[in-house]
């Protein structure tokens, strides 16, 4: 019997993104400050009742990193459900059209791709718009993906035997088309998740991100950025924090897809 090892790659990747989602779902319960608490004094350093410190305010670090680390998860995974929700559903419609719309959707999705999330999210800085905006902006290139993957399926022997005997268009996307690229796809949204946690720390340093008191990670670097001399830290754990969240979901995505391509060697 030869079974399958797990990649190292995925058990890091994994092993990154879970910690960090712990503290984001630790978060919810308990914090060691409330957020807009000052009462820490002003860049102060390592101690037993601030891990981390302080910032300009006196705010505290970890409990602000948590936050934060709650806000990536929660734009992670509402991005990447918006996505999935509309990426997968307009690719199979496009595998599905005459070829004439196929050109035009591809063509239509080639400029949604090369649209600036930027713009999408400048309607409104709100954590809401901010998902929404780096989800449909993800869209696109998920339902490139899912009509190439569709549309391999729906060319196979088995695929135009099951039609050829009834089988409804609805009966061959749920039992054969989606079964079988759901597991590209999961790895193409890995890496998705990764970006979108990246895409938001970059709006919310450009001040479109959730508002305050919301302390994301991109927040806080813009606010530790003039600072940095006197409190390293502040700039220090948010970038390593959103490293270590894209590098796990990239890391994972890998793991993933040596898992199940059958091109990397193993049985399947």
């Amino acid at each position: 019997m030869n079974a399958r090892r797990i990649p190292l790659s995925l058990v890091v990747g994994a092993l990154l993104v879970g910690v960090l989602a712990l503290i984001a779902l630790v978060s919810l319960a308990w914090l060691p400050y409330p957020i807009e608490d000052t009462s820490g004094g002003r860049f102060e350093g390592f101690s037993a009742d601030h891990l981390l410190g302080t910032d300009r305010l006196g705010h505290d670090l970890a409990s602000r990193m948590m936050v934060g680390a709650r806000i990536a998860l929660v734009v992670g995974l509402g991005a990447v459900a918006v996505a999935t929700l509309i990426g997968v559903s307009v690719g199979l419609v496009i595998a599905l059209a005459r070829p004439w719309v196929d050109d035009v959707a591809s063509a239509l999705l080639d400029v949604v791709i090369a649209f600036p999330t930027l713009l999408l999210a400048s309607f409104g800085a709100s954590l809401a718009t901010v998902t929404v905006a780096i989800g449909v902006a993800a869209s696109a290139v998920v339902a490139r993906l899912t009509r190439i993957l569709a549309r391999r399926v729906l060319a196979e022997q088995y695929v135009l035997a099951a039609r050829t005997s009834g089988v409804s268009t609805w009966g061959i996307l749920t039992r054969h088309v989606l079964p079988n690229i759901w597991p590209t796809l999961a790895t193409n949204l890995a890496v998705t998740m990764g970006g979108a946690v990246l895409a938001e720390a970059g709006l919310s340093y450009l001040g479109l991100g959730a508002p305050p008191p919301n302390a994301s990670w991109g927040r806080l670097l813009q606010d530790a950025q003039a600072t940095f001399t006197m409190q390293p830290l502040g700039a220090i754990a948010p970038g390593i924090a959103i490293v270590a969240f894209v590098l796990g979901t990239n890391l994972a995505a890998d793991g993933l897809r040596s898992l199940i391509d059958p091109t990397q060697g193993g049985a399947r």
